[in-house]
């Protein structure tokens, strides 16, 4: 009798502990800015956003349908990483990372994006982009251990430039100042064509491409001023963004034209009413001040006000959508019956997946089921009562802003926004 009531209660006891040994902290490495210009408006506040999201998620505080704790039950170990340095330096971070952890979130650059999901592939290491705005990643190339959860540059620039018609339908001319990399250069380019696309008679006065992050732009904005154009487009981020404001609107900039600033969501803060009324500000997707009245953005954006005394922006609100598309992932790929699902079976569940994010539906719809597109929202500047607000928004649908799958943005920009 003692030796059966020994093995049942140690059978017993390693029935209960079969839960807790199954449940291994799921590795995540974070790649995000967390110095130079860029990490101030964009990389700090994602990775506040990962530790936040972690922290919830393991508690299990995060509402449906994200109630579960961790991945399926398994713990959210988070590795943060610091993505300066540039494409080079980041490919070597990133084959040291992929050692590491289980999977990869990360990538604010365009540059290091492309840098890195070739690396990703060679490594079979699965990776979520949570950022960069280059629609290269899966129009040049095809991925399988490599997806992105948030929408390309294209909407952005497309939105706005329809939004701009609607609310200024007698513009005859354009002119543009970007960074001259690939963020800079894909996003003017993209402007101009949807332009020529609605308005084949616009006219384009002057396009600056500046070094980025030079600061000082007087020589810029004195040829812009000159130029006679009814709009400048900006894709303008961090201090670069800051001081054409802060340089241009003295001069006039702002009041003689109408600006657009297509990812101009993240200097809200920091500027507030230094922002002229009238400027057309977009957010890289429907964040911010954009995000849709929902329990799971009401839960994120209160979430992250508590923590951080700040308004989430949308670096933070595309990292937390990042970790939920893996979490929808991951716990989809559970339902076959594996408590501890391989990265083949991830990879598997995540490709075509639909989730619901802090902005609202993700669809991974591009990309061979890699790329996803989301609704967009555009918006103008109005200063009320001595604070900037967001007026006039509207949301535009993912599957009018996207290209279909299969066909480059430029190809479809200059069709005409063609479906097929």
């Amino acid at each position: 009798m003692r030796l059966w009531l020994r093995s049942m209660l140690l059978a017993l006891a390693a029935s209960l502990a079969l839960p807790a040994a199954l449940a291994q902290p799921v590795r995540t490495g974070i790649v995000t800015f967390l110095s130079g210009p860029a990490a101030g408006p964009f990389g700090v506040p994602a990775r506040n956003a990962a530790e936040l999201m972690a922290e919830m998620l393991n508690a299990g505080s995060v509402p449906a349908p994200y109630a579960t704790k961790g991945f399926g039950g398994n713990p959210i170990e988070l590795v943060i990483i610091d993505e300066a340095g540039g494409p080079q330096k980041q490919v070597a971070e990133f084959r040291n990372l992929a050692q590491r952890v289980d999977l990869v979130i990360g990538y604010i650059s365009s540059g290091d994006c492309l840098a890195i999901a070739p690396v990703a592939e060679e490594l079979k290491k699965l990776t979520v982009l949570f950022d960069c705005g280059t629609p290269r990643i899966f129009e040049d190339a095809s991925y399988k251990y490599v997806f992105r959860t948030g929408g390309t540059a294209t909407m952005d620039n497309v939105s706005a430039a329809m939004y701009l018609l609607e609310k200024h339908p007698n513009v005859k001319s354009i002119a543009g100042i970007n960074q001259n990399y690939a963020w800079g250069q894909d996003s003017w380019t993209d402007f101009e064509a949807a332009m020529k696309a609605l308005r084949p008679t616009i006219e384009v006065k002057t396009s600056q491409m500046t070094k980025l992050m030079a600061g000082q732009f007087g020589a810029e904005i004195s040829t812009l001023l000159a130029s006679g154009a009814d709009v400048i487009h900006s894709s303008f981020w961090g201090g670069d963004l800051e001081g054409l404001v802060l340089q241009g609107a003295p001069r006039g900039l702002f009041s003689k034209h109408v600006v657009v600033l297509s990812a101009g969501e993240p200097a809200i803060t920091r500027l507030g009413t230094k922002i002229p009324e009238g400027t057309i500000i977009g957010a890289r997707g429907p964040f911010g001040p954009f995000a849709p009245d929902t329990p799971l953005a009401r839960w994120f954006k209160g979430a992250y006000q508590d923590r951080y005394q700040v308004a989430p922006n949308y670096a933070a609100y595309k990292m937390a959508t990042a970790l939920l598309g893996v979490k929808a992932a991951y716990e989809k790929a559970q339902a076959g019956g594996a408590q501890r699902p391989t990265q083949e079976q991830i990879i598997a569940a995540f490709e075509n997946l639909t989730f619901e994010g802090p902005g609202g539906q993700v669809r991974m719809a591009l990309g061979k089921g890699h790329q996803a597109v989301m609704d967009v929202a555009v918006g103008t500047v109005k200063h009320v009562g001595g604070e900037l607000q967001i007026v006039d928004i509207k949301r535009y649908p993912a599957d009018k802003m996207n290209p279909p799958e299969g066909v480059k943005s430029e190809a479809w920009i200059k069709s005409g926004f063609k479906s097929r």
